[in-house]
This record gives C-alpha cells, structure tokens and sequence, in this order.
C-alpha cells in the first residue's frame, strides 16, 4: 500500500503542478479559476488519498473522506464566486470605459 500511496501523492503533486502552470499561461481571470480550482480539487483528493494509503489505518480513511467531502463542497463554491467576482469586475470597467467617452 505504501508504494500505491505514494504514486497518488507524486501524481497529486503533478496535477497540482500543471494547474499552478496554467494560472500563468492562461489569460483571462476565468480561465485562470478554472484551471485552479478543477486540476486543484483533483491533485489535493489525489494527495490526501495517497497519505490515507500510507497510513494504513481506518482513523486515515475516515480522515480523508472527511478532506475529500470538504474540498468537493468548497471548491466550487469558491470557484463561483471567484468567477462571479471577475464578471463584475470586468462590467464595471466596461461601463467606467463607456461613461468616459
């Protein structure tokens, strides 16, 4: 179990690498938040479930599962709000640019 625990933590890692990378290559906030909340939900699930892995006891399972139901809850919470945030972000500019002219 040891070795499949740690393959889920390198993968996790990996997963929550290539979502970091996309905060810098993608342009809009939009995308930015999805790349980070999408790939970030799964590597943090795939992390937390390795470490239960690892730990081999029903008390890290339990754990875990608590983990894992708290990030499915929040992470798209958050992620809507965060994209909300950037839509009236960018109306107000709209409209500050049309009151200009």
């Amino acid at each position: 179990m040891t070795t499949v625990g740690t393959l889920f933590i390198v993968l996790g890692v990996l997963v929550l690498l290539l979502a970091s990378s996309g905060l810098f290559v993608l342009k809009d906030a939009l995308s930015r938040q999805h790349a980070a909340t999408k790939a970030g939900s799964l590597g943090i699930v795939m992390i937390v479930s390795g470490a239960a892995l690892i730990g081999g006891n029903w008390s890290w399972v339990w754990r875990a599962m608590v983990i894992v139901i708290l990030v499915w809850c929040t992470m798209p919470v958050a992620s809507h709000m965060l994209a909300r945030a950037a839509i009236r972000e960018s109306r107000s500019k709209d409209e500050v640019s049309d009151t200009e002219l």
